[in-house]
């Protein structure tokens, strides 16, 4: 980091914060804190829908996803466009009839007050939770490689977006994402255009295209039916649609942006730019990886991205033995380089030789051999490191291989991406904490006045709490699997409720309630039995099937209930 680029993150920061504290101070009434006066333009509604899921999170680990496994984690977006269009057709119209501050709202309005807590309860569990984890992800990455406090990363950036969301609420978040949204993009394209720029001079984006085949990386779409597959393109169309269904259609944190729209075509056009550009803008976010990818065949790796397990090592008796698979990895790097630059003269004679093809095969499998036999001296050396150094990549090379200003400037990406979704989060979870838990709940009304200021004191304890998970945050896998393994947990169950409420109208408010109890309890159980206790890469199930099972085993249950309800009620009559 230098002086240069401190001075581009500082300034960056500082605008986003400033701006957004001072465009929209001044909140009357809880509406105005809420809903944003219903006042947000279309494309700011699709920007702030982008920018609230596009978090620190997709920008660090979805390149280190990319240049470990490939293109394949694209599929876990298919099913996006197609949740786009239910939501708009059914979801948005029904909230803006009913003039609702929260999605939740809609539940005790269609069941009961009981239905209508059990999901707030479930979203500000789990909403709670990936908060504390958007902010945690950056922080641990930043510490780990600038040498950072990981605890005060983590206060300065919950901090920071504490600052403009408790002063002006949603219309803050709206107008800080434009912003975000714009530093973001530019940094990731910048970005991208110079990796293509690194790459040997002979070298046509077209020959790193084959180079990342040859190796395996840019296998699009899987029809395998493996259950134990997480990302193809069945559990893509329907655990992604799902997930993509609850999230958008059922999440505050996003339900939030679209319901602060001029009316509902606004909403509807915000959304829908979003399903036209999410599966583009997260394709080009892998293929980003995959360059780094093929840049890292033409230059030195290290055994493991993440370097506080390179200090672990090196006060260990076991550094020698690391030094030796170091070794071995920088001749075998020699190796990579002469095959490829081989491969890539043979691809400008318009040939793709079969045998350099599967020489590149074989000398990727030695260093995936060399990167375990790290991770196994590294667990020797502390059996509480983590090995998993998939969200270190992106940042190594930023760190080690862009100019001076932009390091400052993708240091400013990361951070505001995590800026934009804890704000959506904070606000998210102070409006369901206001208006499903403390108002409804209140025996005795209370002013405007009084709602706004409990409303701003709930986003200011949520931060607060956010802050405190960010605190005691671990690695786990992968984060952006993290984050979207905890929203598939929950989201399928709340789904169906929704699901239910506006398709299945015989269903009562006593049956939808124990029906989802009962879900939500079976999706621990089958998280627990068939994910959770197995290895990564070994689980029985793909996480990405839970959104699918809650949802319809809400339903079916619900439906079955109902059935036996009225029986019951009919006998007795």
């Amino acid at each position: 980091m230098q002086l240069f680029d401190w001075i581009v993150l500082i300034v960056t920061l500082l605008f986003i914060v400033i701006y957004g504290a001072w465009k929209t101070k001044g909140s009357k009434n809880v509406e105005d804190f809420i809903l944003g006066s219903n006042e947000t333009p279309w494309h700011v509604v699709g920007l702030s829908v982008m920018a609230t899921q596009a978090s620190a999170i997709t920008f660090l680990s979805t390149p280190g996803q990319a240049y470990h496994d490939g293109m394949g984690f694209v599929q876990f977006y298919f099913g996006l466009p197609i949740a786009m269009v239910v939501i708009c057709v059914t979801f948005i119209p029904i909230y803006h009839k009913l003039k609702v501050y929260t999605a939740y709202e809609y539940l005790e309005k269609r069941f009961d007050l009981k239905t209508r807590s059990l999901a707030a309860i479930l979203f500000l569990f789990q909403r709670g939770l990936g908060t504390g984890l958007t902010i945690y992800a950056p922080a641990i990455i930043l510490s780990a490689l600038l040498g950072w406090n990981l605890t005060i990363m983590n206060i300065i950036i919950g901090v920071l977006v504490i600052i403009y969301t408790f002063s002006g609420g949603t219309k803050a978040v709206n107008v800080t994402q434009k912003q975000q949204m714009f530093v973001i993009m530019s940094g990731m394209l910048i970005t991208f255009f110079l990796i293509l720029h690194y790459l040997p001079n002979d070298m046509t984006f077209t020959n790193a295209l084959h180079i990342a085949g040859a190796n395996d990386k840019m296998n699009i779409v899987s029809f395998s039916t493996d259950p134990e597959e997480k990302y193809t393109f069945w559990s893509g169309i329907t655990g992604g649609f799902f997930l993509a269904l609850a999230y958008f259609g059922t999440d505050q944190s996003q339900v939030g942006r679209y319901l602060s729209g001029r009316s509902v075509r606004e909403s509807q056009m915000g959304l829908i730019m979003n399903g036209l550009l999410k599966v583009p803008m997260q394709f080009f976010i892998l293929l980003t990886g995959v360059m780094v990818f093929v840049f890292f065949q033409f230059n030195p790796v290290p055994l493991n991205f993440n370097p506080n397990n390179k200090i672990i090592v090196e006060k260990s008796a076991f550094k020698g033995e690391y030094h030796t698979l170091e070794k071995k990895l920088d001749d075998l790097s020699e190796d990579k380089k002469v095959i490829n630059l081989l491969y890539i003269d043979q691809l400008n004679q318009d040939y793709d030789n079969p045998i350099l093809r599967k020489e590149l095969i074989t000398l990727s499998n030695k260093e995936k051999d060399l990167r375990d036999r790290a991770k196994e001296i590294i667990l020797k050396a502390d059996s509480g490191s983590e090995t998993n150094d998939k969200d270190y990549v992106f940042f190594h090379f930023i760190l080690h291989y862009l100019p001076k200003g932009l390091i400052g400037l993708l240091l400013a990406v990361i951070i505001s991406a995590a800026m934009s979704s804890t704000a959506s989060g904070l606000n998210a979870l102070a409006s369901t904490t206001a208006i499903d838990i403390y108002k409804r709940n209140l025996k005795e009304e209370k002013s405007e006045r009084h709602y706004l200021n409990a409303t701003k004191f709930f986003t200011l304890l949520w931060g607060i709490v956010a802050i405190l998970f960010a605190c005691i945050g671990t690695l786990f896998e992968n984060l952006i699997q993290l984050v979207n393994i905890i929203g598939s947990i929950f989201y399928g169950t709340v789904l169906g409720i929704f699901l239910v409420g506006f398709y299945v109208k015989q269903v009562k408010s006593q049956a939808i309630f124990y029906s989802a109890v009962f879900s939500q309890i079976t999706i621990f159980v089958i998280y627990y039995y068939a994910i959770y206790i197995y290895p990564s890469g070994e689980e029985k199930l793909g996480y990405l099937w839970l959104n699918f099972i809650g949802a319809m085993l809400t339903i079916i249950i619900s439906s079955i209930l109902q059935t036996t309800i009225f029986r019951k009620e009919k006998a007795v009559a």
